[in-house]
């Protein structure tokens, strides 16, 4: 099994068992990208997964927090601190591929391979964050 499909943490294998169907596979895949982007990614380290869906450089430092969760609507979604400015970014490169919530989240409906592509963007710029 690859990192990004085995849960470290007994209290993350919970939250993700807590969260709705409609979201759940959609977090799961998100899950598995933020360790792909990371693999890929040399100067990113090793991504820390604690207490809940939220993933962290805590080694090198090189990139903000990045939670997953759902919206206050429901829908699965990618949240980074809101001081940052990962999501303003991404959000002028993709301003109609996603919906969003201020400076803090990514709204996500289903995802395609396209959407995909655009959030491996997302999260490399968020695990790199501090690197720039």
């Amino acid at each position: 099994m690859a990192q990004g499909d085995m849960f470290a943490s007994a209290d993350v294998a919970k939250a993700f068992d807590a969260i709705p169907a409609d979201c759940h596979s959609v977090l799961l895949a998100l899950r598995r990208l933020i360790y792909q982007v990371a693999i890929e990614c040399p100067e990113v380290g090793r991504v820390e997964e604690w207490g809940q869906p939220a993933y962290l450089t805590s080694e090198t430092k090189s990139g903000t927090t990045v939670r997953l969760g759902q919206a206050r609507d429901g829908r699965a979604a990618i949240f980074t601190h809101c001081q940052t400015s990962v999501v303003s970014e991404f959000r002028q490169i993709f301003p109609e591929a996603f919906e969003y919530d201020g400076t803090r989240a990514v709204l996500l409906g289903d995802l395609g391979d396209a959407k995909l592509e655009k959030l491996a963007f997302l999260m490399q710029s968020a695990l790199t964050y501090h690197l720039r």
